[in-house]
């Protein structure tokens, strides 16, 4: 049978697993029983990747966990119960409080705002955030939330227009007079957009809280909810008035951190915790419904300030990693194209080969603003040290002090978008704006 499938009734399935289903009558959503080598399984049956062999049989347990049974020569199949529609439905919202404060969730997409799809067996964009609120009934005992839905994008989609767009709907949905902003965000360029919204919206008067989820909101290990709560709960109430990141704080469900949108990364690529503030501590944590201030260095809430709206980003800024036999043709090539900026990320305190200085100079000469970060997570930029700092600097590459890269791309897009001169534009590069350069190096 070898690529039949049945796309109606067996989404997914083909080959030997297929046919053993077509002869035991069965249809996905079935709540089925697999016998095989003395051995008994029972569950749901569900769809298929169809990028999934053609010899193993999916159903959900009853734990809500998804396994694979292998087919063999004496597998057999049965229909235990009748079929369930295999879709999400989230429960009606719960009823409002008028009395409580008003945030706004706007959602973006990513994991937080995703299901399982069934047609490839990978997670993709499918909540809104009215669901999310639906799944969540504890936000409504903490605030009055409105929703909306400006896209439904993995954050890996988004771009420097996107990052605009955001900024302005904050806006708007502040001036509004909301208490807070939430906003969903996919957690793989969750920090990009963080220090984008830190440049875009100045003067902010309330919190703007960024959350996302590790794991998807279907999952037993789901991180959703307690990220979820613990974004309305600052939007809602924190005293602190900055762009901030909210995640797991531990890989337990105990509390959460909230991160500067400047000084924060994502670390890990699965872990709960996954994000952490780099050169710094982070602003605050939630723990057991309670908010607890972690720094005095912050800007407070006070919702008679007039927040400017700054939301202008050139994309032509590249972010350029150095390693040991790098091609200089690379930087040539940025120039060629007619990049107005480079982010370098050199090793160490800020070095680069000697083999680079040569296209280095060239960009300058060009007119693009050349600055240089650091590979290390931790410490800051001293380019005075060694003798290929020292050359670097009086060609005229600016020193970033202890900027995360991710920060200083996103920092250069906006300072030579909302700029009139590259002169005002290196300018804005090195002042502190948003909290992405740190007085000093915290070192433990």
């Amino acid at each position: 049978m070898g690529g039949d499938d049945d796309p109606l009734s067996l989404p997914g399935y083909k080959g030997v697993a297929l046919k053993v289903l077509k002869e035991s009558g069965v249809q996905a959503g079935d709540l089925i029983r697999i016998s095989r080598d003395g051995t008994v399984y029972e569950g749901v049956l569900m769809p298929r990747s169809e990028y999934g062999d053609d010899r193993h049989i999916v159903i959900k347990l009853k734990s809500g966990y998804n396994i694979g049974v292998r087919v063999t020569a004496d597998t057999l199949v049965e229909k235990v119960g009748a079929g369930v529609e295999i879709a999400f439905k989230p429960p009606p919202p719960p009823k409002q409080r008028p009395n409580l404060p008003r945030v706004s969730i706007v959602s973006t997409g990513g994991t937080i705002a995703s299901r399982v799809d069934y047609r490839t067996g990978a997670v993709r964009p499918a909540i809104s955030a009215g669901d999310l609120y639906s799944i969540v009934p504890e936000l409504s005992d903490i605030a009055v939330i409105e929703t909306e839905v400006l896209f439904n994008l993995f954050s890996e989609d988004l771009t420097p227009s996107h990052w605009a767009r955001i900024a302005e709907k904050v806006a708007e949905r502040i001036r509004e007079g909301v208490d807070g902003v939430v906003l969903t965000h996919g957690t793989d360029t969750m920090a990009y957009t963080a220090a984008a919204l830190s440049f875009a919206l100045q003067g902010l008067p309330v919190p703007v809280v960024l959350v996302g989820a590790q794991r998807s909101e279907d999952r037993p290990s789901s991180d959703a909810a307690l990220n979820l709560i613990g974004a309305v709960s600052a939007a809602a109430e924190a005293p602190f008035a900055e762009v901030v990141v909210a995640m797991h704080e531990t890989v337990s469900d105990v509390s959460v951190a909230f991160h500067r949108g400047t000084k924060v990364r994502k670390c890990h690529t699965s872990r709960r915790d996954a994000f952490k503030s780099v050169n710094v501590k982070p602003i605050a944590r939630l723990a057991d419904g309670e908010l607890v201030m972690l720094t005095e260095d912050y800007r407070r809430r006070d919702r008679d300030r007039e927040l400017t709206l700054k939301p202008n980003f050139d994309p032509k800024v590249a972010l350029v990693k150095f390693y040991p036999g790098m091609n200089p043709n690379v930087i040539d090539f940025y120039v060629e194209e007619g990049y107005r900026g480079i982010v370098l990320e050199g090793t160490g305190l800020g070095h680069v080969g000697r083999s680079c200085f040569p296209s280095i100079k060239k960009a300058i000469k060009r007119g693009l603003i050349v600055a240089m970060a650091s590979q290390c997570i931790w410490g800051r930029v001293n380019m005075n040290v060694y003798t290929n700092g020292r050359d670097l600097l009086a060609m005229g590459v600016i020193p970033l002090e202890d900027m995360l890269a991710e920060t200083a791309l996103v920092k250069l897009m906006w300072a030579l978008g909302e700029a009139d001169s590259p002169e005002e534009a290196k300018i804005l590069l090195k002042t502190n704006i948003a909290g992405e350069i740190a007085a000093r190096s915290i070192y433990t």
